[in-house]
């Protein structure tokens, strides 16, 4: 008893010590630090959505020559169908018409043409001697990666839109830890992360509408989502590598989600002109006579 007393007074006068780290062997690692951007910008939230705003507002059309690359997701068998890269054009005109044409790879004879007047599209598909029309917005979903395609989402993916007057909206500061693979160090990338709500006429819930996210070196937005009527995220848009076409800057790189119907388009931007003369007859696609026509919720 007395040995066993003796050692628990001496553990009780080492248990201070031990604690205060002075018999732990410790170890020091040298963690990367990101390296943060040489300009970071600093504006009001109404600044923000003025000059979002501001950039719309003298947006009236586009023209793109693009190469998409298709990929369908089956979750439920763990699978991804990449599809083959094709060369399409695209022409859009506010406040809702948009035309993509596309083109077979390496023959280059057509593929698909796809048209829209903002509320009701036409798709005709030569090689299937078919046709497909129907509304802008996909209310049934079809395990068919084409009849998913839909001229709305291309249009608000190709150009951020500004914000409607009677929609809310709150921008909160943040910043992204991302790698830099190439000098393999860590890029610090200071944002602002611009979130639109539209109010509900039966409660006082705010149903969200889209997050769009700027990054403030250059005040570009480089991420958009945005959500149905639902709340549900439809999709999901990312933009890369800002260069300048002529008129101003324009992203090299689109990628767009769609994570309800499960597939993704990247679309590699080759040429873009903005704010040139679109006539209605561009905005029309032309079905040969006797083609079976498939209308499509």
């Amino acid at each position: 008893m007395r040995v066993a007393r003796r050692l628990l007074s001496l553990a009780a006068l080492g248990l201070p010590l031990l604690l205060s780290g002075c018999f732990l062997f410790r170890r020091i690692h040298h963690l990367p630090i990101p390296e943060p951007p040489s300009t970071v910008l600093t504006v009001t939230p109404e600044q923000l959505v003025a000059q979002l705003n501001q950039r719309w507002d003298a947006f009236t059309s586009l023209t793109a020559t693009v190469d998409i690359q298709a990929t369908q997701f089956k979750t439920e068998q763990g699978v991804a169908k990449e599809y083959t890269t094709f060369r399409a054009n695209i022409l859009m005109r506010k406040p809702g018409m948009l035309r993509v044409y596309g083109r077979v790879p390496v023959i280059g004879t057509e593929m698909f043409d796809m048209a829209s007047d903002g509320e009701n599209f036409t798709v005709y598909i030569p090689h299937y001697e078919k046709a497909y029309e129907g509304s802008d917005t996909l209310t049934k979903k079809s395990p068919s990666l084409l009849e998913n395609l839909r001229p709305g989402f291309f249009y608000d993916a190709m150009a951020v839109h500004g914000i409607p007057p009677d929609d809310d909206y709150s921008v909160t500061a943040d910043s992204e830890t991302v790698e830099d693979v190439n000098r393999k160090h860590l890029l610090l990338t200071p944002e602002y992360i611009l979130s639109i709500t539209r109010p509900t006429s039966v409660s006082h819930q705010l149903t969200p509408v889209r997050v769009i996210t700027f990054h403030r070196s250059d005040m570009l937005p480089y991420e958009q989502d945005l959500y149905d009527s639902k709340g549900n995220l439809e999709t999901n848009v990312t933009y890369a590598n800002y260069q300048a076409f002529g008129f101003g800057t324009y992203p090299q790189a689109i990628t767009i989600k769609r994570p309800l119907e499960g597939f993704q388009l990247e679309l590699a931007i080759e040429k873009v002109t903005e704010n040139i003369d679109l006539n209605n007859d561009q905005f029309i696609v032309k079905v040969p006579p006797g083609t079976k026509i498939q209308h499509l919720e």
